[in-house]
């Protein structure tokens, strides 16, 4: 049932935007009934959720698979030295809680996926991508155009970032731009650079983030000018930013469906994704002598820094042209820094070749040295 009136603690704490003709107590009171997903509790998600929170946002739900690691507090604010280690998404609500306890949150402590992602999103009124994959982000924009809701897209490259109002109503029976009306030809994700391999500066999530939130804000409320029909770019370094002009494509909508069908039959090796294998059974498995081929994917910077005796550097970007360089007739065992360029490597390797005797270490090298060799050198 939606809320009709506004609580004397609620008048006061959200006064300086109760005082702002533009919102006042009916704006604020369809932000007190609104439902916003955000998927995604890293870099973008913080801040995120910290001025939608702040802003009493009435629900709130966060999903992220992740825990955190202490490369991660250098960008994402949400979260303290002692949670290193710990649900992302469950920590990001005891912080937010804490901050306004009159809202209500939805902790979902997985990945979005196929298998789940109309349920989740089927919930709520907007979506905000907060991701830092495109396995996810057309997966998020199929299930949107699909059920006709408007989500926030935000995305960070070193020192750049971008965000744009996707499938917004713009009236008329009329939709906003999709994510594949910008970039319809889905890359290939090995090619992809991430912030594990490219940086990040640390305060440009915030800055987008921020953004993000802004333009969530100002659709509950129906206020302003939305970037429905444009592509918002900042650039830190330089301290420049464009706004470019989008429209929909007319095939908008037989695109996403397309996606849905693509995912939905996109082979894995295995039912639930990559064959996983445990720092423990790798020990194991190396200590009775078997023949394991072991596939370092970091950056060669990382492998000097530290790699399992006997691996074989071949960075992510250089997969593609060193395929015949991976046996076939033996296991191999795939690692990264924690697990997800592996998972990627993996993925794509299937993809091309079917291959099928690929383990990915799970929790990558860093598992391994807290793990296994708690002397070796980590970051």
């Amino acid at each position: 049932m939606e809320a009709t009136t506004l609580t004397p603690s609620e008048k006061q704490r959200y006064q300086k935007q109760l005082n702002l003709p533009e919102i006042g107590p009916k704006g604020q009171l369809r932000l007190k009934n609104a439902r916003v997903l955000v998927v995604g509790a890293g870099g973008l998600g913080c801040p995120v959720l910290l001025y939608l929170t702040a802003a009493g946002v009435g629900t709130i739900g966060i999903i992220d698979p992740d825990v955190v690691d202490l490369s991660n507090l250098q960008r994402q604010v949400l979260y303290t030295t002692d949670e290193v280690g710990k649900s992302k998404a469950k920590g990001a609500v005891n912080h937010l809680n804490r901050l306004n306890p009159d809202l209500t949150f939805d902790t979902y402590a997985m990945a979005l996926d196929i298998g789940n992602a109309r349920s989740i999103i089927e919930a709520y009124d907007i979506i905000v991508d907060c991701t830092d994959n495109f396995n996810a982000r057309y997966l998020i924009n199929d299930i949107c155009v699909t059920l006709g809701k408007p989500f926030i897209y935000g995305a960070i490259h070193r020192f750049e970032g971008q965000v744009a109002v996707l499938n917004a109503d713009l009236g008329d029976g009329r939709r906003g731009p999709t994510y594949r009306c910008l970039f319809p030809e889905y890359p290939n994700e090995i090619e992809i650079p991430n912030c594990n391999d490219t940086g990040v500066l640390g305060v440009l999530p915030g800055v987008i983030g921020m953004y993000q939130a802004n333009e969530v804000i100002k659709l509950i409320t129906g206020i302003g000018q939305s970037l429905s029909e444009h592509l918002f770019m900042v650039d830190l370094l330089a301290m420049t930013q464009q706004k470019i002009k989008t429209k929909r494509r007319a095939d908008a909508s037989e695109l996403a469906r397309q996606g849905l069908l693509s995912a939905g039959a996109r082979p894995v090796p295995g039912a639930s994704g990559p064959q996983k294998i445990s720092v423990q059974e790798l020990a194991e498995r190396l200590a009775l002598g078997e023949d394991v081929f072991l596939l370092d994917v970091r950056e060669s910077p990382e492998y000097e820094l530290c790699h399992l005796t006997g691996a074989v550097l071949i960075p992510v970007g250089m997969i593609p042209n060193n395929r015949k360089r991976i046996p076939t007739d033996k296991p191999v065992v795939v690692y990264c820094h924690h697990g997800i360029r592996s998972d990627n490597v993996i993925q794509y390797l299937y993809a091309q070749d079917g291959l099928t005797n690929l383990y990915n270490l799970d929790g990558g090298i860093n598992a391994w040295a807290r793990h296994i060799e708690p002397e070796m050198a980590t970051y």
